[in-house]
Formats: structure tokens, sequence, C-alpha cells
């Protein structure tokens, strides 16, 4: 395996403030999704270096937690000047382990800061109240608390935002936090450091443990007294064990799981915007996002036109390594999820869909998979019913809009919808029969550090972003008192 090593790239645990090697010496490999070449061997924390991180966070948490809410805002001001001041080195190092192309990652740092500035302006609003009881006529004080120790495990997709997307808020509660990024893409968060030290982040605040043996350091970490909030983005699976673990010692969790999301384009729509969203909902990020379109349903008079436009905006999408000025679509994150999104193209085909572009697998080296628009896929067919993960748009058509509603919510998940009408009023209607967290209307993008993002039935549990974000890492207290 070649080699391209990045100079001066952190590669072992941070703990404490203070780079370390895993207590037994393991490491792992961290390559490059579109060349298959080595990029970096990464420290392997075991759960002994668990342990070390939680010690490290329960010392830092009451000075932590006692500062003053505008000291603990200054610097994560500051940490959101700081990752726009190096925002391309950022991106670059994104794309190097991720494999999106460069405007995706650039996005992506851009929307990882934004957390940092939010949750400056969130920290010095921790507000409370005072109110009279009703009955006893006694004074009711309530006021929130920073819960304690976070434990924070996040994806591969977004490798700096997931995780600033709950470092942020923690911090500004005043909880100090465990990391555990993906171990498919760890340097974005270990480069994240020097850069939370240099804004002021005391040590101990943050800590950050790569690994390969995620299940165990995780589940050793939750079966600590110490920990009281775990914070996780990734699949419902996984999401599901974390809550067993999560139950025994009763921490709150936080839960950002898959999606299957709807994308709905009503008799009205405007095909051309309906188009543009459609790109948007389902090329962002490659297509690796849990807000990605998943199933597309287009009303029958405007079928015909809206997949031919898309399948030509899509196929003409350039495909290639995505350091490279110019590309739009870089390679998928492993050969896994590239075989994934490969045979759900295969078994929609096997039951009766048709390709209008893309389709076909591409050579490596890299992980790469073409824009591919498939038509008139049955109901019946896998990529109708789990995330495709990858660049694929499965579209079919409707004709009942009375029905179709009941058609997007057929799935355990409940995410995010995106809905395209002309009219406002009917696409209020008929966004409010859907049983999904968020909704576009005649937009293609919902996230946003100042919205509430999170899903219904097994997409989640709890929000991340506006207010409730940080309630997420508060606890309430009631004081009664009479004067």
């Amino acid at each position: 395996m070649r080699h391209t090593p990045i100079p001066n790239l952190p590669t072992k645990l941070y703990i404490n403030g203070e780079w370390l090697e895993a207590s037994d010496k393991a490491t792992f490999d961290v390559t490059n999704p579109a060349t298959e070449e080595l990029v970096a061997t990464v420290a392997s924390a075991t759960p002994e270096d668990g342990l070390l991180a939680l010690d490290a966070a329960q010392i830092a948490f009451h000075d932590w937690a006692h500062r003053k809410p505008r000291e603990r805002a200054e610097i994560l001001r500051k940490a959101f000047e700081l990752i726009i001041d190096q925002k391309e080195e950022l991106a670059r190092l994104v794309t190097i382990e991720n494999g999106k192309a460069l405007p995706d990652s650039r996005a992506e740092i851009a929307y990882a800061a934004e957390f940092f500035r939010w949750n400056a302006e969130e920290a010095v609003r921790n507000i409370g109240e005072v109110s009279r009881a009703p009955s006893s006529g006694a004074r009711m004080l309530v006021h929130h608390k920073p819960a304690g120790i976070a434990v924070l495990v996040t994806p591969w997709n977004y490798p700096a935002a997931m995780g600033t997307r709950k470092i942020a808020p923690a911090l500004a509660a005043g909880c100090p936090v465990v990391i555990k990024p993906a171990s498919e893409t760890p340097l974005t968060m270990l480069a994240l450091m020097p850069i939370l030290e240099a804004a002021g982040v005391p040590p101990g605040v943050v800590n950050v443990l790569p690994s390969r043996r995620s299940g165990l350091l995780v589940d050793t970490m939750l079966r600590d007294p110490r920990v009281r909030v775990v914070s996780f983005t990734g699949s419902t699976e996984v999401g599901r064990k974390l809550l067993r673990s999560a139950a025994d010692s009763v921490i709150n969790p936080a839960m950002e799981l898959g999606g299957n999301a709807p994308f709905v384009v009503l008799a009205d729509a405007n095909v051309d915007i309906a188009v543009e969203g459609a790109l948007v909902a389902k090329m962002r990020n490659l297509g690796e996002a849990c807000t990605a379109a998943n199933r597309f349903f287009v009303h029958d008079s405007l079928y015909d036109e809206f997949s031919r436009k898309l399948a030509h905006r899509m196929g003409a999408m350039r495909v290639g390594n995505g350091l490279e000025e110019g590309v739009e679509v870089g390679s998928l994150v492993n050969s896994e999820t590239r075989t994934k999104v490969v045979e759900l193209v295969e078994d929609a085909i096997s039951r009766g869909a048709r390709v209008l572009t893309g389709g076909t697998v591409i050579e490596g080296p890299g992980y790469f998979c073409p824009p591919t628009v498939l038509v008139d896929v049955p109901a019946s067919a896998e990529c109708f019913k789990e995330e495709i993960f990858g660049p694929v748009a499965a579209l079919t058509r409707f004709t009942d809009e009375d029905e179709l509603a009941t058609r997007c919510n057929d799935t355990e998940y409940g995410l995010v919808a995106y809905i395209f009408t002309e009219d406002l009023r009917r696409g209020l209607a008929f966004a409010e029969k859907l049983d999904f967290g968020m909704i576009g209307l005649n937009r293609g993008l919902v996230s946003d550090p100042a919205a509430p993002f999170g899903g219904m039935k097994q997409s989640g549990i709890g929000r991340e972003g506006a207010h409730e974000g940080i309630m997420e890492f508060l606890e309430t207290q009631y004081i009664s008192v009479e004067w």
C-alpha cells in the first residue's frame, strides 16, 4: 500500500491536553478512499484509555462548569474564527480521509464552525425563571445546571460537523466531553484539537479517542457513573445498542439515527425548482447523509419531465478524486459502502426499475459510484426500505395525493421529508400529514445550526442545534423557597 503522509498531522489519543499512545500501543490505518493509499496510522484507544479520559474530564468539570457563561462564550467564538481561518486546510483533510469532493468539504467546515458561533451565543442564554406556586404561595426558582461528562460518538460522513454539533453545545452548557470519532475518519477531529487549545479550551474539557474497538470502549465508558450524557449520530441499529447500555446507568441519551427521506413533487410544482432542490437533497455530500432524499414520489403529470431533467443534470456531474478542482462527485468512503449501493441498484433493476443515467461500476483505485437515476422503482425494492447512502435517486410516480402521505410514512424512520409545490397552503397542509421531524418545503436543505435537528420514530431521540441543542447537556433544578 502506497503511503502519502501529511506533515504534522496528529495521530495519537488526545487526553487531558496531551497526545498519548494507546495503553497497549495498538494502532490502525486510515486510507484515502479515492486512491486507496495509506494516509496515517492512528492510535487505537482501549477501554482503559476511556477511563483515563473520564478521569481527565471529571477533574476539568468543576472549573469549566463554574466559569462565567461569557468566558465560555468567548472561547467558543474564538474557535469559530480559528476554524474559518484554517478552512481550506481542514477541507482538504476531510476530502483526503472521507473521499467527498472539495466543495462538499468546504461547505462542511463552514457548517462545523458555525456550531461554535451559534453556541457562543447560546452559552449566555441559559435562562431560568421565578414564579409563585398557585396553591402554597411559595416561590419556585428553576434553573439549569451542567449535566456532567458527555460521551460523544460520531459517524464518518461528516468528520468535522457531526463532532462540533455536539462539542459546542456541551461546552456552552459547561460540560466536558470524551469524543469517539469514526475509525474511517478520525483525522479531522484530531486536527481540531490544536485549534480548540489555541481558542482557550482547558485540558481535559475535550478528549478524543479514535479506536477500532468502538463497541467495548464506548460500552465501558457508559457503565461509568460519572457519565451523564451520551450523544450519538449514526445508524439506528447501533443507536439501539447504545440505548441499552445507557439504560443500565440511566444516562440521558441524545440519538440522531437513520433516515429514509421522501422527496415529493406535487402536481402544481415548478419542475425546474424541484430538480434544483433534488440535486441538493440527493447529491449534497455524495448522498452519504441521513438527510439525503431516498424515495422520490413525483406526480404522474410531471414525472417524465422531472426524471428527464434530473437525469440530465446528475449525468453531467464530474466524478473523480475530490481534491481535483471541478470534481463534483468524489469517492464513497469504503468498499462496503459502494458494494451496498451497487446491490441496491441491482435489486431495483431486477424488480423492474429502469436506469436513466449511471448504474455502472467505476473501476478503481478508489470507491467511486456514478450519479444514478432509477425510474419506475417498485415499492418492493430494497432502496425504498433502507438508506441508500450514495448518489442514487430512486423515482416512482403517484396520482392520488391522499394516499401519498401514507406511502411517505410507510417506514420506521421519520427524520426529514421534502415537498415541492407552488401552493404554500397546500404544502403546509401536506407537511402536517407527515411523521417526520423536519420538512424541507421547496428547499433541498434543512440543516442549520439555528434549527432543531432531529427526527421522529426510530430516527432518534432529542434535538441538536437551536436552543434545544444546549438543553441536551443541562439538568433542570427547581428550588422551593419562601420569602
